[in-house]
């Protein structure tokens, strides 16, 4: 396996220049306490990044709702990029995307036990978390890509990286991708390396593990996405699911609004003859003209053998569509995703160090 090459935009060095100077002093600000930070009694694991554009955080975050809530009572805080609303906002199955967000109404739909709320003021929710009844109150606090909001420290911070885009060999925004120095990531006791190729070889492990540095007191794991069957967005419509390895002969129209389609293309390159993408910004709320831009692109294929597949992300938000048609709907999926570490030995550590985080902090709180 190569390493991916890096784009970068050398003509904006300058201002990247400009931004790092900016971020570092705020991060001085926060090392030296002139700008304060809240520690709470409950365990806080903040899964963040240090990049602009997707990682894999909501997959990662539904994994640690996986391991923790058969043992603990799990909050998710998101901040509910995009949405409408403003404030401190309890996420429900029946809630809309527009006013909480498309990754917290996924999480919520997906694990309707586990409290979802939405705040931009991440220490304002937490009060309010805390403020529940004893009975109710959650055991732990995912904090949904809140790394560069450092009015929480949390009690863990992981910090995911692209295996696609090397953050070693990045640069600061605008030139890059980074939104912090890459020395930033000293501040986090877990590094995952997301959406790995499953075939990677020891020595780009080396690489990875040698461009990051990290300090004997950080952990490193990598992680990949296992796909698993295609599920349909409407399934009042049509329930029946599809499998991955049924695609060969149909007409596949990928449609997303998310950071990276890349991975998910080079997946579904290898199992259809036929692939045809339209690609949005992340977070993307569909308009009409998107919509009748779909449509035109199904509609110049007369084969009748076809099939749209759309991320879990953005299926939350075609739902909430009243204007799409009977039609796109009846042929519209989506394809989940579930983190997967390439290394069993790895996935068993990562658990055991989360599990007993969770169970140490509360012990030695209630100890306190």
């Amino acid at each position: 396996m190569d390493i991916p090459k890096v784009e970068i935009r050398k003509s904006l060095l300058p201002l990247s220049w400009l931004y790092g100077t900016v971020v570092s002093f705020r991060n001085w600000l926060f090392n030296k306490n002139i700008l304060k930070q809240r520690s709470f009694s409950i365990p806080i694991i903040c899964v963040g990044n240090i990049t602009a554009g997707g990682t894999g955080k909501t997959p990662h975050i539904e994994y640690l709702i996986r391991l923790l809530s058969p043992k603990f009572k799990v909050a998710v805080l998101s901040r509910g990029y995009k949405r409408k609303s403003k404030g401190f906002l309890i996420v429900d199955t029946n809630s809309n995307v527009r006013n909480v967000g498309d990754e917290p109404l996924q999480i919520k739909k997906k694990f309707p036990d586990t409290l979802v709320v939405v705040d931009k003021n991440r220490v304002n929710a937490i009060e309010k978390i805390m403020s529940i009844e004893k009975e109710e109150r959650p055991d732990v606090i995912l904090l949904d890509d809140g790394f560069q909001h450092r009015h929480v420290r949390p009690s863990l911070s992981i910090v995911l990286a692209d295996c696609n885009r090397p953050v070693f060999e990045d640069r600061l925004l605008p030139a890059g991708l980074l939104r912090e120095p890459l020395k930033s990531i000293d501040r986090a006791s877990v590094v995952v390396v997301t959406k790995c190729n499953p075939d990677m070889q020891p020595i780009d492990f080396r690489i990875y593990s040698n461009g990051l540095n990290l300090y004997p007191f950080q952990e490193l794991f990598f992680t990949t996405f296992d796909y698993d069957k295609l599920s349909p967005v409407f399934p009042e419509l049509h329930p029946e699911v599809v499998s991955i390895n049924d695609l060969r002969k149909k007409h596949l129209f990928l449609v997303t609004g998310i950071a990276s389609p890349e991975p998910l293309v080079r997946k579904l390159e290898y199992k259809t003859y036929n692939l045809y993408t339209m690609f949005f910004s992340d977070h993307h709320n569909f308009t009409r003209k998107d919509i009748q831009s779909i449509e035109n692109m199904v509609n110049s294929v007369e084969d009748e053998n076809k099939i749209i597949v759309t991320t879990e992300k953005d299926a939350v938000r075609f739902r909430d569509l009243a204007y799409l048609p009977e039609n796109i709907k009846n042929i519209m999926y989506y394809l989940p995703v579930r983190v997967t570490f390439l290394n069993n030995k790895e996935r068993i550590t990562f658990n055991k160090k989360i599990v007993e985080h969770v169970r140490n902090y509360k012990t030695n709180s209630r100890l306190s």
